[in-house]
């Protein structure tokens, strides 16, 4: 399994960093070139989302298809927490009549539906727990 940390590198700041040698910058919106967390939470929704639908998409529109997933939602600062995400799949169907585009639509969402874990963790909560090891226990 993937091992996953973060390591702090300033003020707010923060490399996120995997065991497949992944990494990403993640800090306060007032950070040149980073990513805030809620946006990292943004981008792996649309990302799943993306992933979960490219194989049949790939399947009706050809592995080169071009898709841009714009994903969004103001935070309500008062609960700290993202009350509504909104997605919205950018793609050229118009080599599609109705039919077959409502078709792959419905499989699309499907798809999106059963297996984008992300959406799905998001959409039924998740339990969430945090410790503090301060490296003094024996």
């Amino acid at each position: 399994m993937t091992e996953l940390w973060v390591e702090r590198t300033g003020t707010r700041r923060y490399t996120g960093r995997s065991s497949r040698g992944a990494q990403v910058l993640v800090g306060s919106e007032d950070v040149a070139g980073v990513f805030t967390p809620g946006e990292l939470l943004k981008i792996a929704l649309a990302a799943c989302s993306g992933m979960s639908s490219d194989a049949p998409l790939a399947r009706r529109l050809g592995d080169d298809y071009q898709a841009i997933i714009e994903v969004s939602g103001p935070a309500d600062r008062e609960q700290e927490r993202y009350p509504l995400l909104e997605e919205v799949l950018k793609l050229d169907l118009s080599g599609l009549d109705d039919g077959d585009r409502d078709r792959l639509l419905t499989v699309v969402h499907r798809a999106i539906d059963q297996v984008c874990t992300v959406g799905r963790t998001l959409k039924s909560g998740t339990e969430v727990r945090f410790e503090v090891d301060s490296g003094d226990r024996v």
